[in-house]
């Protein structure tokens, strides 16, 4: 018997990454898991890699109209939503004289604005006691340079989580932010050139952690499957902190 047996969870961003992983983990808990992304033959691979519990929905969350067809969608195969995992983000990297409006508006767009509208539409779909998780991010804390832009939108999205945790708490609806760090998923070093560019880059990063390493996606997975199950009950408004200790050594 897994810990989400007879649930069902939603995962954005779920075609790649710390969200692939965690709806791997979900559906191995017994989740029938609603995986969301923009990209079809990306969608498709991950879905056949998480197993027959996993329902694929091609859509991009910072476009409302595309939340409420996910919401007829989940609304017409008769389900509600137990876990409600709002991961779809990203972002690029730049220093303050380098931002642009261009900048600005497309990580914001969907790290902050498509997060919100995310659970707004799926609020009526959640059943009283789900669990809803937020992936923020130790960039919102930890005033690396170049990450101005991107920091900001992850504090705002751990500065919602709180606020949620009370405005929901009638329903017993928990909401917490799982805070991931440096984990190696093709995000994190997308930018850094080839493959002996990128071995330079792990090894600055992988520096800067007690644990002397990247974390792997599936760690993250396995927080995420905490916040989502039953043993995390008594935890709202909760910041998980996933990075190897990177951000306590500031």
């Amino acid at each position: 018997m897994g810990q989400l047996d007879g649930r069902t969870a939603v995962v954005t961003g779920g075609s790649a990454g710390i969200g692939l992983a965690a709806a791997k983990r979900f559906a191995a808990d017994g989740a029938h898991v609603y995986v969301t992304g923009r990209r079809t033959p990306e969608l498709e691979a991950a879905v056949a890699e998480i197993g027959p519990l996993a329902t694929p929905f091609r859509g991009d969350v910072s476009e409302i109209v595309e939340l409420d067809r996910l919401a007829a969608t989940i609304t017409a195969a008769g389900e509600r939503i137990d876990v409600l995992l709002a991961n779809a983000g990203g972002g690029s990297f730049r220093t303050l004289e380098d931002v642009t409006e261009e900048h600005f508006d497309q990580i914001f767009r969907t790290n902050v604005r498509g997060l919100v509208f995310t659970v707004q539409k799926m609020l009526p779909l959640l059943v009283d006691g789900a669990s809803v998780i937020l992936t923020g991010s130790t960039a919102a804390f930890t005033g690396n340079p170049a990450f101005g832009v991107y920091g900001a939108s992850k504090g705002a999205v751990h500065a919602i989580a709180r606020v949620w945790a009370n405005e929901l708490s009638g329903r017993r609806i928990r909401v917490n932010t799982l805070a991931p760090g440096y984990i190696e998923t093709p995000g994190l070093l997308a930018g850094a050139g080839d493959e002996q560019a990128k071995e330079r880059a792990r090894g600055r990063l992988s520096a800067g952690v007690p644990l002397g390493r990247l974390g792997r996606a599936e760690e993250a997975a396995d927080a995420a499957m905490f916040l989502a199950g039953d043993q995390s009950t008594f935890m709202t408004g909760a910041e998980l902190v996933v990075d190897g200790g990177e951000s306590r050594r500031r």
